[in-house]
């Protein structure tokens, strides 16, 4: 005969029944399998149900109580929910087990696939909260992950050196000191680099640079000052950007790397690099030793001192105004310069620095001007926005000659060694 087993069964039919006297066992199954015999048909029949397989073993859990039988008939069925419930009914008919009469009624017929979703339910959410407890990697760093193995890979060896893939084909090239710097800049993006492979300069680099517009990218330590002066004195340099104070180029970030890029000034501009007394090098060109040269010119006449008397204001040199900018002491041809420069800014928000020729000589974002004077002796300066008397101020003590921008910031007193000029008056 068949056998279902409970766990393969759809649906378990609980039956309630009460017989009048004791009963055993077998006296309720016989009394199940008889009564219900042809009530279906025969293919609705116990008995052939439960050779097929699709009505599993009938249990019975049964007390007696005061001679009493009474309990719960469990059915297992793997028949659809329509005719597990015509077996439930059929069951019901039943009237008498053995000597005694008895009555059953069908308590309930349970879904095993329900609770087993419970279960399933149950069961994945401790699953999942193993899995987050393990700390499983985002679809973003898995992918990070990925490029940062294939660009690793794109490092090759340029005549020995290590190198990214863009070396040979670019016409700019940007030297750094080792191959861990090299890596970091394919992580970021720029493939155009070559490592020197430590503080003495190889043949190749100085032969690149007679070929190619070269960057030298230093570390913002002491290395980087000597791989200043070792790249000077044996190569062409265009460019020089350098990592912030105390870090390494490899140890940068993408915004720090851009940045510092971003920042690169001419080689030939200055000198970029110099120790002070503690052997830390600067972050830029050394300042004028000496002040700049004021345009003031004072009257011939010798003023008297008298107490508490006042100078008349015919001895005192002329308060600059907004209007005394000098343009009438500047060369036309400059002047139709300034104005075109700051024609093709307006919107950039940018500011460029200009030589006495009106040379660019570099380009940088407004909010990072105040850092590039520093770093930049400029003749001139044009920016995309307005001029305040800090910017005036500053510029003076620069040595900027010309300071160019779209309007004034309110009221200005203006330095006798720089002239302002602005859209209106140019």
């Amino acid at each position: 005969m068949g056998k279902l087993a409970q766990a393969t069964s759809k649906y378990t039919v609980y039956a309630h029944f009460a017989a009048s006297g004791t009963v055993e066992k077998p006296d309720i199954i016989g009394a199940v399998f008889g009564q219900t015999e042809g009530l279906l048909g025969k293919d609705m029949d116990l008995r052939e149900l439960q050779k097929t397989g699709r009505v599993g073993r009938i249990d019975v859990d049964s007390k007696t109580i005061q001679g009493k039988t009474g309990g719960y008939i469990i059915i297992p069925s793997s028949l659809d929910a329509s005719e597990t419930a015509l077996i439930a009914a059929c069951v019901e008919t039943i009237e008498r087990v053995g000597p005694c009469t008895a009555k059953i009624n069908i308590e309930r017929i349970e879904d095993v696939r329900a609770s087993k979703r419970q279960y399933v339910i149950e069961r994945a959410k401790e699953l999942l909260a193993a899995m987050y407890d393990q700390g499983s990697l985002e679809l973003e760093e898995i992918t990070e992950q990925i490029k940062e193995s294939v660009r690793k890979a794109e490092v090759v060896q340029y005549k020995g050196l290590a190198a990214g893939p863009g070396v040979t084909n670019s016409d700019e090239i940007i030297i750094v000191e080792g191959r861990a710097d090299v890596v970091n800049l394919l992580r970021c993006g720029i493939k155009n680099s070559i490592a020197m492979g430590g503080t003495s300069v190889p043949p190749v680099i100085s032969e690149i640079s007679k070929q190619k517009e070269i960057t030298a990218f230093l570390d913002g330590d002491r290395g980087g000052d000597l791989n200043y002066k070792e790249l000077m004195s044996v190569c062409d340099l265009d460019f020089v950007a350098r990592a912030p104070d105390g870090k390494e180029v490899e140890e940068l970030t993408k915004k720090e790397l851009y940045k510092a890029l971003r920042e690169k000034i001419p080689a030939s501009s200055s000198e970029l690099f110099s120790e002070n007394k503690n052997n830390k090098p600067s972050r830029g060109p050394p300042r004028n030793t000496k002040p700049p040269q004021r345009r003031e010119t004072r009257t011939t006449n010798t003023r008297t001192p008298t107490t508490n008397t006042r100078p008349t204001t015919t001895n005192r040199p002329p308060r600059p105004s907004r209007e005394s900018t000098k343009k009438s002491n500047i060369d036309p041809r400059r002047l139709e310069i300034y104005k075109e420069m700051l024609e093709s800014l307006t919107g950039t928000r940018a500011a460029l620095f200009l030589d006495e020729l009106g040379g660019v000589i570099g380009k940088v974002p407004v909010p990072e001007m105040f850092n590039a004077l520093k770093q930049i002796d400029a003749d001139s300066l044009i920016i995309d926005g307005e001029i305040d008397q800090k910017l005036a101020n500053f510029c003076a003590q620069r040595g900027v000659k010309y300071l160019i921008g779209a309007k004034l910031a309110g009221r200005i007193r203006f330095p006798e060694s720089t002239t302002v000029l602005t859209q209106e008056n140019l």
